[in-house]
């Protein structure tokens, strides 16, 4: 049995696990904080993994692949992870997000639009000023004054994450298009982009919480419409319409 505390999105709490190498996949949030609670995946929570990694392969048209015991149990703890920091008004997101001059920004879209396109072309217009929080899954808590955007270790292919945080300034949801548009959402606009791409729980009473934490995200965060090319055009238009005047 492996015992550790980490810390995510200001968050102590403490795992215990078969694998070590689940403490290693946590790393860079170990803390020596106390815990608000404690995780440890059982056999169920590895057959939900197991079933769960079978149903992405499937979706994405691979053949099932053979996960290892530890892989599993990360993405177990992913899940009881999600659900457990709704508590703590954290609500786990699917997209890419970044911070430009402090301040950030979130892209969110299906798999295989082009998040993580678009948030390079930021890295390449704006350099060093960009920061990668997570390339995939970030966690976002919501406080009485807005909304602040944190790392998480499941970062995506291109594990592309750091354990830092930022206030959220935008969303936006990336759409392909051969021209250059930025579009503001209304807020009956916005809702469905976050129903869809933040987590979700089978629980119903889970399910009424995650949709408390969204009405309050959406009292908070101005949402986009962006329908762009895979140009550095894209970067500049973006940032123009959803950040402080400026270069």
């Amino acid at each position: 049995m492996e015992e550790f505390c980490a810390e995510l999105a200001e968050v102590a709490f403490k795992v215990q696990c078969t694998y070590p190498e689940t403490s290693l996949f946590l790393r860079d949030y170990l803390t020596q904080k106390e815990p608000r609670f404690t995780v440890a995946p059982v056999d169920a929570d590895l057959q939900w993994a197991r079933e769960e990694a079978e149903r992405r392969d499937a979706a994405e048209g691979r053949s099932p692949r053979g996960r290892s015991g530890a892989a599993l149990e990360c993405l177990a703890l992913h899940r009881l992870l999600a659900e457990r920091l709704l508590a703590f008004d954290v609500l786990l997101m699917h997209g890419s997000a970044l911070s430009l001059d402090g301040a950030a920004y979130l892209f969110t879209a299906p798999s295989g639009t082009g998040k993580s396109t678009h948030a390079a072309l930021w890295r390449e217009v704006f350099g060093d000023r960009v920061v990668m929080l997570n390339d995939d899954k970030p966690l976002l808590r919501i406080g009485t004054d807005g909304v602040t955007v944190y790392g998480s270790p499941w970062d995506g292919k291109h594990h592309l994450s750091r354990n830092a945080s930022a206030p959220l300034r935008a969303v936006a949801r990336i759409e392909r298009a051969a021209e250059n548009r930025v579009v503001p959402l209304s807020r009956d606009g916005a809702f469905p982009v976050l129903l869809t791409q933040a987590y979700a729980s089978r629980d119903p009473a889970v399910m009424a919480r995650i949709l408390r934490l969204e009405q309050r995200i959406l009292d908070r965060v101005p949402f986009f419409d962006l329908r762009c090319n895979m140009e550095p055009e894209a970067a500049r238009l973006a940032r123009a319409a959803m950040g402080p005047s400026g270069p």
